[in-house]
């Protein structure tokens, strides 16, 4: 399997809409969907909740839930939908997720987590992987890491991913968990190292190439959040400086024109406009014009019949700042971003 990169799991973020569109300007990033919980997937629309375009391909499914049968349940289902790997959430500090005894909270029973994992193992045929943090509240980090490894390892994970903080489950948001509380990146350095044949991905506050380039020298992937979000040209780099493959598109004007099909069927099919173009606000930032982008996007694609017209109306207000640009003009609507 391929862990090299990896996009993020993130509520209310990586929709199927999200993830068709950074499959565009990546063809090898690992794409995760937001976290579903097992009775969601086992009694909700499970198309709505599952359903993804085949374009998606390699996309993981990220499973909230600590009763191990019925995550066994909910991921045979999951795997007859498609995905490409099963993932299970300890890594999610909510207090939604606290009262349903899944996510972060999980950290302080490795056990379950083992048991979880060893039933998922036994129900399908996918990699079965997990994401956690490094610890919760007071736990030391080198014992709390060390025992969910050892319990997920014994059955049968297939790849781990760490986010390199603790998780507060008293105190914080879920918002400040994760910008407050310390990275530690050596600590998860060390667990590869102790661990040479699991393969580990790292996570938790990575903004640039660069970084990811130098977290590659000790661990086997990393896992990119925000940062691909709010600025996803980003991931144009990630097909030539990882794999040393071509870009799939030059730059964002033909990442949205090769997304216009997509936009197309699910417009088609009564998709209201923002729904989709919500995940493209973070294109073309810093360059002249981008401030009025977002501005006609937010006003215009909401609206009822609102379509690819509108996009490109929000997509000239940067050609034409630029053209503005490259002929010595200014002007104070498309000068900042």
């Amino acid at each position: 399997m391929e862990w090299k990169f990896s996009i993020a799991p993130m509520m209310d973020w990586t929709d199927r809409h999200c993830r068709a569109f950074h499959r565009v300007l990546s063809r090898r990033a690992r794409l995760y969907t937001e976290m579903v919980t097992t009775g969601a997937v086992i009694f909700g629309p499970r198309e709505r909740l599952l359903g993804f375009d085949p374009s998606e391909h390699p996309v993981a499914v990220q499973l909230g839930g600590s009763d191990p049968q019925e995550l066994a349940k909910a991921a045979r289902i999951c795997a007859d939908f498609g995905y490409d790997e099963v993932n299970l959430n300890v890594g999610c500090p909510s207090d939604r997720v606290q009262n349903g005894r899944f996510g972060a909270c999980l950290m302080q029973e490795p056990e379950l987590v083992g048991d979880c994992v060893a039933a998922m193992k036994a129900a399908v045929r996918l990699p079965v992987t997990v994401k956690c943090r490094i610890g919760v509240d007071d736990q030391d980090t080198e014992m709390a890491l060390d025992r969910l490894t050892d319990a997920v390892v014994a059955a049968g994970c297939d790849a781990l991913t760490v986010h390199a903080r603790k998780a507060w489950l008293q105190g914080l948001s879920p918002k400040e968990n994760r910008d407050i509380p310390p990275l530690d990146y050596p600590r998860v350095y060390r667990l590869k190292q102790a661990r040479p044949d699991l393969p580990v991905a790292i996570n938790g506050g990575i903004k640039t190439m660069g970084e990811v380039r130098e977290h590659l020298r000790y661990v086997d992937g990393v896992m990119l959040g925000r940062a691909a979000y709010q600025d996803p040209e980003i991931l144009l780099a990630v097909d030539p400086d990882l794999h040393g493959d071509a870009a799939p598109v030059a730059d964002a004007f033909e990442a949205i024109e090769a997304y216009e099909p997509y936009m197309a069927a699910r417009l088609a099919e009564g998709e209201r406009l923002h729904s989709i173009t919500r995940h493209m606000l973070g294109l073309f930032t810093g360059r002249p014009g981008a401030r009025a982008y977002r501005r006609h996007l937010a006003t215009e694609a909401i609206k009822p019949g609102a379509g690819l017209e509108t996009l490109r109306e929000a997509v000239a207000q940067v050609s034409r700042a630029e053209e503005r640009l490259a002929y010595g003009q200014s002007s104070p609507v498309f000068a900042d971003s």
